[in-house]
């Protein structure tokens, strides 16, 4: 399964948009640049969270966003879907109808073994997914980024948040 780029990127910007104090906005041009992304690209990973509703926006020259509801009420199955859509990660086409040596209609009351476990393990990485809140994440990187990359981070971001 290879996923779109702007997850990661959706799920960065979460991580920093949960560390806003309230109130405040960043703007996409600042968390753009935070990242190193393309505005443009990153405007829709953040449409996306928008349309979710996972945060808030607000326009003119403080405007950005934030987020919608605490990070302890955010999942990142919240976020993929957010910008991947809520689809199973895979189609089942049914090629084995294909097969010269099958009679037809065999076995097209049942989907097809190979159907079922990809299925299986589809549900069981969005239940991996739902049960991985934003606000553990954002703990996580309390322990495993350093104490002054945290402050200069903190300090580059609130200097940019309206």
């Amino acid at each position: 399964m290879n996923l779109k780029s702007q997850v990661e990127w959706a799920l960065h910007c979460a991580a920093v948009l949960a560390g806003l104090p309230e109130g405040r906005y960043l703007s996409t041009k600042a968390l753009a640049e935070f990242h190193g992304l393309p505005k443009e690209y990153l405007s829709k990973a953040l449409q996306g969270l928008s349309q979710a509703k996972l945060v808030d926006t607000t326009l003119g020259p403080s405007g950005g966003y934030r987020l919608a509801r605490p990070a302890s009420d955010i999942t990142f199955l919240d976020i993929v879907e957010a910008v991947e859509g809520k689809g199973r990660t895979f189609v089942c086409n049914n090629i084995r109808a294909n097969n010269p040596c099958r009679p037809a209609g065999f076995c097209d009351d049942k989907p097809c073994g190979i159907a079922r476990i990809m299925w299986q393990a589809d549900e069981a990485w969005r239940r991996t997914l739902a049960d991985a809140k934003l606000s553990d994440l954002v703990a996580g990187l309390a322990k495993d980024v350093p104490a002054d990359i945290m402050a200069a981070s903190r300090d580059w971001v609130l200097e940019r948040a309206g």
